[in-house]
């Protein structure tokens, strides 16, 4: 089952990983005793420097293993020979920013990899040949985001690729020639989101977004588009519905589809018919992910992941491998590489208490072999349990979320602390994204230094049908909002945590409810943080990329639109800008410089407002970075300055901030007298 490369809102969405908290105009507080206390502190460097090695591959025809690893302090692909795992040598040559893509050709005799600069999301490809070492760059142009749009099982040597090089808001498909680096156009695009191709990279169906902010699906014949959509979607099941690739004989379609019921399902369609059948279906979430064989294309196995992922197999011989994996490894695991011939798998596995590693898995000869721990480091820290919890929305609606505690507070391990602790509420990006299960490194360290954590998937968030997504819709600031009060209002009343040693903090749209937090209900946080969050929706919407104009009616619907007056009027409601002067608790704020999505002038522009109010802000800009913090060093220093942040607002412990900003391109804009020892880290 090929991936269908397209601008779905999801993918382009406010996201990026939860980002840290911290305390500016606090006074200056003491270190309390907590649990945690007795606990070994650990280093922020081990959960937050570059991993021993990390997106482990085995090469289609199962002779060579890949993964990233520091070369010079920067994440490079390295390779090895299946036979030789210890002859590894270093592939590409990134010297500044971390390489956090990149996969293999379909003949397997070239890696590709992708990398913008400095954060501006205008992704190049990048092309390694195996037997010499050389590397090129692919698409050789500026101010360009390129997305794969199809591979082949049989055309090995090619791929599809979308390039929105002559216009900025369409992408033009190409097929590439991964030997010669030859580019021909396949097709002009003035109008669609995105394609799909079969195995013969021919073009099957071309999606275009439609005036009520939902999808039209073309079929593509000869290379001709349709006149007629074959295919519709309304805003309603805009984000559960699309296209998710051909078998490799190209006469069955897959479609994740919940049109007709509220959980997508995975759907087979015979193309020749056009008759659908149900293949799998959940009541309470979306599905969420599909093994398909890496010849024939044909779904072999599919998961739902509602508070954690369950798979269940088709074919017999793919439910026994699962079986055999489970029964050796603890915790959760999935596949993420395997070669053509299905004979061997790379396996992660993630204990949640002890590092990820990553296996070989020989499926002939039942072996399984530790191919490397992502993080060596972490081995015997004291990492804390997950707890998934249900918490109950004031309007009766079922919120999916998930609690970790600080070490020594839950002795009886029954997921709630003996005595209360302070909480950091945790706020993911999107909105349409979700909070999931597993090992986190933000649950970790702040639940190290004392803190509970929650994570809360509020209306809007994905996986979880598409009533779920829709209950969010126009709700910014709203009804969403009021889903992480409830859930604070939940921990308070369990013993979580009491009322007045709450913070909040997030990234992207996790910034943005970080602030409306501190805006909207200014007395029930006692700080927040804000990483790259939009301040004012209606120049948020003004200044989207230009890709992301195939799909504008989306967010117009769903947060509001400024073409209207009611629009309008409801956005500059819901804008945290505008209501700067109720702030009156710690607010720390991160910014990259080139982020596309949420730009400087979103941090800009509050900063300004509250210092014309004359209230304290703490603004930390990286000039190198985009929409979150890529370079190891920038994440470390701006979560360094949360923990003295939050130290000094919640009481919990801390590492010294010692040299990580310096060491970093970190600019203190203002306030670093607002946190317990930045001005003196920075010399001031």
């Amino acid at each position: 089952m090929k991936t269908f490369a397209t601008l779905l809102l999801a993918a382009s969405a406010l996201t990026l990983p939860a980002a840290a908290s911290a305390d500016n105009h606090a006074h200056k507080g003491h270190t309390m005793t907590t649990p945690a206390s007795a606990a070994p502190l650990i280093d922020r460097e081990k959960l937050f420097g570059n991993p021993s090695k990390a997106g482990g591959q085995i090469s289609p025809d199962g002779k060579w293993l890949s993964w990233r690893a520091p070369h010079n302090g920067v994440m490079n692909v390295w390779i090895a020979p299946v036979s030789d795992p210890a002859a590894a040598k270093v592939m590409t040559s990134s010297t500044d920013r971390p390489i956090s893509q990149y996969f293999w050709s379909p003949d397997s005799q070239s890696l590709m990899y992708i990398q913008d600069k400095g954060g501006d999301e205008n992704f190049l490809l990048y092309g390694i040949d195996l037997a010499t070492g050389a590397e090129r760059t692919l698409t050789p142009f500026e101010k360009t985001r390129v997305m794969v749009v199809g591979s082949s099982n049989s055309i090995k040597d090619k791929i599809l690729v979308g390039l929105n090089n002559r216009d900025p808001r369409f992408h033009d498909v190409h097929l590439l020639d991964l030997k010669s680096g030859e580019l021909t156009l396949v097709m002009e695009n003035n109008a669609y989101a995105g394609f799909l191709a079969d195995d013969n990279l021919a073009l099957r169906m071309a999606v275009r977004p439609n005036a009520a902010g939902g999808m039209d699906y073309f079929p593509v014949v000869d290379g001709k588009v349709a006149d007629a959509p074959s295919d519709t979607t309304g805003l309603e099941d805009s984000l559960t519905t699309n296209p998710a690739g051909f078998t490799t004989d190209g006469k069955t379609m897959y479609w994740i589809d919940s049109r007709g019921r509220n959980t997508a399902a995975l759907i087979a369609q015979d193309v020749a018919t056009g008759e659908k059948r149900v293949i799998a279906e959940n009541d309470k979430a979306d599905i969420g992910g599909a093994l398909s064989n890496p010849k024939t294309g044909e779904v072999e196995a599919y998961s739902f992941t509602y508070l954690r992922t369950e798979w269940t197999a088709i074919k017999p011989e793919v439910q026994a491998s699962l079986d055999w994996l489970d029964s050796r490894l603890e915790g959760d695991f999935g596949v993420q590489s395997r070669t053509e011939d299905d004979t061997k798998w790379v396996v992660w596995n993630d204990p949640v208490t002890a590092p990820t590693k990553a296996y070989i898995y020989d499926r002939g000869a039942k072996t399984l072999t530790e191919f490397y721990t992502s993080r060596p480091e972490l081995v015997g820290a004291p990492l804390q349990p997950m707890h998934p919890v249900e918490i109950t929305s004031r309007d009766g609606l079922t919120l999916p979320s998930y609690l970790t505690l600080p070490p020594g507070s839950d002795a009886n391990g029954d997921g709630m602390p003996e005595t209360s602790v302070p909480l950091v509420l945790m706020v993911h990006g999107g909105p349409w994204a979700r909070d999931g299960y597993g090992y986190n490194p933000y649950h970790q360290w702040l639940t190290n230094r004392g803190y509970a954590v929650l994570s809360v998937n509020f209306r809007g968030s994905t996986g979880f049908g598409k009533d779920f997504i829709n209950a969010g819709n126009l709700e910014w600031g709203r009804k969403m909002h009021d889903d992480l009060i409830d859930a604070v209002n939940w921990a308070v009343e369990k013993g979580v945590t009491s009322a007045d040693k709450v913070a909040i903090m997030g990234g992207s749209y996790g910034g943005y409810a970080t602030l409306a937090g501190l805006t909207f209900t200014p007395d029930t946080f006692a700080c927040g943080v804000d990483i790259v969050g939009p301040s004012n929706l209606e120049t948020l919407l003004a200044t989207i990329p230009p890709y992301w104009a195939p799909i504008v009616a989306q967010f117009h619907e769903r947060m509001g639109n400024p073409n209207t007056p009611e629009g309008l009027a409801l956005l500059k409601e819901r804008s945290p800008l505008h209501f700067a002067d109720k702030i009156t608790k710690p607010l720390l704020i991160g910014q990259g410089a080139n982020d596309p999505r949420v730009t400087q002038p979103e941090s800009d522009q509050i900063v300004e407002a509250m210092k014309k109010a004359g209230i304290p802000v703490t603004y930390v800009l990286f000039p190198d970075e985009g929409h979150g913090f890529a370079k190891p060093n920038n994440n470390i220093a701006f979560n360094a300055v949360t923990e003295a942040f939050l130290a000094t607002c919640l009481g919990g412990r801390m590492e010294p901030i010692g040299d990580t900003v310096k060491n970093s391109t970190a600019q203190i804009v203002e306030g670093a007298d607002y946190v317990d020892g930045l001005a003196d880290a920075i010399g001031g």
